[in-house]
């Protein structure tokens, strides 16, 4: 009878051994700091007559080797520096790092710029990993995000990341959706310490599709500290007291959050199954109107991944397009909260071919005819000119589906025939 009171006993201390040491050994909340650019990349700058060299480079530093200071008193944190001196760690090296550490947050600290040579913008403002759901903004993200590839590793690196694999997208997608909302509650509670704490204008948390962010497998956010090219900011960011109160905030940013994640740690939940695609597409309508917009105009808002389709005299502005119902969601909050408060969804059949009319391009509109010499009558052969009140309208083209309509627009802003139009023909 002694034989299963031992064995008892054994296992039980044997149980309470085994949980001690995982409650001992749990991992420490692991943050990458990120000091941008770097090197010979100094970043956003300018010179001031009073101040002096303004270098992005060395702001960040200064920002990221104080916050890391603050940070490494705490026990309960491990810090990871993606630089802690003058050299440019490649964009591949950075999420790399944060990928291999498991870190639990990356924060990269940047310094803005606007193209004026002095600015009216002022303030601070924290990017998030924006929605890029689909082929056609994974191509865009990939041209857009082109400039910044600093060195070999980063172009070889990347040459193999296919947009036109399905597998990318939907992981893509599953990735963001799953540290966006993190990321969207750690980005407010710093803006939310610049104003509250420092007095300063903040411009908000945004939504972008920066390479540095899309790659990393965490919450993950990038911090414009302020404008390099307005004098108050310069100023700000370029003294110690500045730096330091930036850092003080973010630090207080991390504590919260820390603090909010260990009150809503519970059993993990059991897996969702993944998400199955739609049987239609979706895309965003944002408003219908008379006049042509081009790609920057401020009417948009600032929204990228327009689709203007032209339907009985009038242009109608499609946002984002997705197979998804969650990203669909995604994108028409988006929309929303970007002051398209009429936005609605709207379905699409895959390569659904017109029954009655066609698609074509409009390349060019405008009071003026276009002069024999122009690139779009050169390039293009086949075009069709109309007049309607006042008005010349180019079109080019003739196309079944949508799709194919969309390829030929692409195939004309490879020639350098931008800001065109589909427009939709029932006759």
């Amino acid at each position: 009878m002694t034989t299963p009171i031992f064995y008892k006993k054994f296992f039980f201390l044997l149980t309470l051994f085994i949980t001690c040491s995982n409650l001992f050994s749990q991992k420490k909340f692991t943050i990458v700091l990120d000091a941008g650019h770097g090197g010979s990349d100094i970043g956003a700058n300018r010179y001031y007559s009073d101040i002096g060299a303004v270098q992005e480079k060395n702001v960040t530093l200064g920002v990221v080797l104080k916050l890391g200071r603050m940070l490494e008193k705490n026990k309960d944190y491990k810090v990871i520096y993606t630089r802690k001196i003058d050299e440019y760690p490649s964009l591949t090296y950075r999420t790399d790092l944060a990928n291999r550490s498991k870190a639990d947050l990356f924060i990269s600290v940047h310094v803005n710029s606007s193209p004026s040579k002095s600015a009216t913008a002022q303030g601070t403002e924290t990017f998030v990993q924006g929605p890029n759901q689909n082929k056609a903004n994974l191509d865009v993200a990939k041209a857009e995000n082109d400039v910044i590839f600093l060195d070999e590793k980063d172009k070889e690196n990347f040459a193999s990341y296919n947009p036109n694999s399905p597998e990318s997208l939907i992981a893509l997608k599953i990735q963001q959706s799953k540290y966006l909302e993190a990321s969207l509650i750690i980005g407010g509670l710093v803006e939310e310490n610049f104003v509250k704490k420092d007095k300063r204008l903040s411009r908000g948390v945004k939504q972008e599709n920066l390479h540095v962010l899309r790659m990393n497998a965490m919450p993950s956010i990038l911090i414009e500290t302020g404008f390099v090219n307005n004098y108050d900011d310069a100023h700000y960011i370029s003294t110690e007291e500045g730096q330091q109160a930036i850092a003080e905030s973010i630090f207080n940013a991390i504590t919260s959050y820390k603090k909010m994640i260990d009150r809503n740690v519970k059993e993990p939940e059991p897996e969702k199954p993944v998400e199955q695609p739609l049987k239609n597409d979706f895309r965003i309508l944002l408003m219908s109107t008379p006049t042509k917009y081009n790609d920057d105009d401020p009417a948009l808002k600032g929204l990228k991944y327009i689709l203007p389709i032209k339907e009985n005299g009038a242009y109608k502005y499609y946002y984002g397009t997705t197979n998804y119902a969650s990203v669909r969601d995604t994108n028409l909050k988006t929309a929303k909260d970007a002051g398209f408060r009429n936005a609605i969804s709207i379905s699409f059949v895959p390569n659904q071919a017109l029954g009655i009319g066609y698609y074509t391009i409009e390349v060019y509109t405008g009071k003026d005819k276009l002069d024999s010499k122009s690139v779009i009558l050169k390039s293009l052969p086949d075009i069709v000119r109309t007049k309607e009140n006042g008005m010349f309208y180019y079109t080019n083209g003739k196309y079944k589906t949508l799709e194919d309509a969309v390829k030929a627009q692409k195939e004309l802003e490879g020639k350098g025939i931008t800001n065109t139009v589909i427009e939709k023909k029932l006759k």
